[in-house]
């Protein structure tokens, strides 16, 4: 049996919380609420009159989207396989997340999928450059 490739399982919950994120922030446009309103009302303007942190939510879901499932552009890419890359993006992705008072559970899932790059980042991990795939192992046994 194999060992769990655990960048394609961050890749996975990103998935999930991208999605999330995205419906999180259509639901913001028709119910526009900040979560740390119970402390303070100066957040209040970045989601209303004007929709500015559901817009940058809705850019963030898309983005992480195209970037984890991947699109053509970006598959193979520099940006693509970097797991670095994506260890810097998801915490400005997931505080975007838990600033829009229905985008909690993305910003949770956000940080849960941090830890597993990290854990697959440590472990020395690599994303290939085709998406979904395996690394190419060297042949044992060959002279």
């Amino acid at each position: 049996m194999g060992g769990l490739i655990k960048n394609h399982w961050a890749r996975l919950i990103v998935l999930t919380a991208a999605t999330y994120q995205i419906a999180a922030a259509l639901e913001g446009f028709f119910w526009p609420k900040i979560f740390w309103d119970f402390l303070t009302h100066n957040l209040d303007p970045i989601v209303k009159p004007i929709p500015i942190l559901q817009i940058i939510n809705l850019v963030f879901g898309f983005f992480m989207l195209a970037w984890e499932w991947p699109l053509a552009f970006m598959a193979g890419s520099s940006l693509h396989r970097s797991i670095a890359a994506r260890l810097v993006f998801l915490p400005l992705t997931g505080l975007a997340a838990a600033l829009l008072y229905q985008g909690t559970n993305p910003a949770i899932y956000y940080t849960i999928a941090m830890g597993v790059y990290f854990w697959a980042y440590s472990d020395g991990e690599i994303i290939c450059e085709t998406p979904w795939s395996l690394p190419k192992r060297e042949r044992s046994g060959k002279v």
